[in-house]
């Protein structure tokens, strides 16, 4: 009976062993997390200056929202057009560099270690190098067009190049995604092109029937990462342009930052927050229904393949 109690003792101790290994992660999430994000719910029904006292006011902030404020119209549709533009540079961008370092080529280790640089250094700092990249006046990108014979534009001062200055640097830490479609690429069998390659597929046809078929599921993935991002986008247009020129990237997340720090506007600025919050989860399920049709799961085709 003794052993039965010791060894009874043991398993009970090898069950909650695991939970405090997860714990300190569970009290950052809920104390970090999701303790202010139902807070900022809360906030987003009062009037919440920062100097004086909260009132309630329902769905007031609301109602302002989207019927006496006409910047936050303009400000959705600089970030979907932003969004546009970003998700599938960002996502071609990734994969071509995924390829490239897929390749065996000598001293490929130190070029994936290059590429992926970018993933890891601040938003503070790659605003400043893109500040100095794209100034119109000692920049050294109109520097090098200079030597072709073409005069630059003034890229973060005219409103017709300053939202594309923001697609390009944003486009710049691409690293991880880089990574995600390298390993996936990775555990592709070799047997497949191997027989794609006797049956007279060229490269390019490999691509289009074995590979990208073979890393939907990590497109899903990518894409869905990339659209939060791209909506989400504050540091480089904060840093890099503040919004201008005339407001021309004034993104949906700057928006929010200056009403809720520079406004003082905090219960209305949760309301844009959440607003945004809906809009991404609306997304990301419209993508995963979509993904049905266009998603490849290799163990969906065994059990298809055991049925028949």
């Amino acid at each position: 009976m003794f052993k039965n109690s010791k060894k009874t003792n043991y398993q009970l101790v090898n069950r909650k062993v695991p939970y405090l290994f997860i714990l300190p992660w569970m009290i950052g999430f809920l104390v970090f997390t999701l303790g202010p994000l139902a807070f900022s719910l809360i906030m987003s029904f009062f009037e919440w200056p920062i100097t004086s006292e909260p009132a309630f006011i329902g769905i007031e902030n609301y109602k302002n929202m989207f019927t006496a404020d006409p910047q936050f119209y303009k400000s959705i549709g600089i970030t979907f057009k932003f969004a546009i533009i970003f998700v599938p540079l960002n996502l071609a961008i990734a994969l071509i560099l995924s390829l490239l370092i897929t390749q065996p080529v000598k001293g490929m280790k130190i070029f994936r270690t290059i590429f992926y640089l970018p993933a890891v250094v601040s938003g503070v700092a790659i605003s400043i190098i893109w500040g100095w990249i794209f100034n119109s006046e000692y920049g050294i990108f109109n520097y090098l067009l200079s030597f072709i014979g073409i005069d630059g534009p003034r890229w973060l001062v005219d409103p017709t190049w300053a939202i594309l200055t923001i697609v390009i640097a944003s486009a710049w830490g691409v690293g991880t995604m880089m990574l995600i479609f390298y390993t996936d690429i990775k555990s592709i069998p070799p047997e497949l092109y191997e027989a794609a390659a006797i049956d007279g597929a060229n490269p390019l046809r490999q691509f289009f029937s074995i590979t990208i078929p073979s890393i939907t599921p990590t497109i899903l993935f990518n894409v869905i990462t990339s659209v939060i991002a791209a909506l989400q986008q504050l540091t480089l247009v904060l840093l890099l342009t503040g919004g201008g020129p005339l407001k021309s990237t004034y993104f949906y997340g700057l928006y929010v930052y200056n009403n809720a720090f520079k406004h003082h506007q905090l219960g209305y600025a949760s309301a844009n927050a959440w607003f945004m919050f809906i809009i991404i989860l609306v997304l990301t399920l419209v993508i995963f229904k979509s993904s049905s049709a266009w998603v490849f799961y290799e163990n969906e085709v065994k059990k298809e393949g055991k049925k028949k």
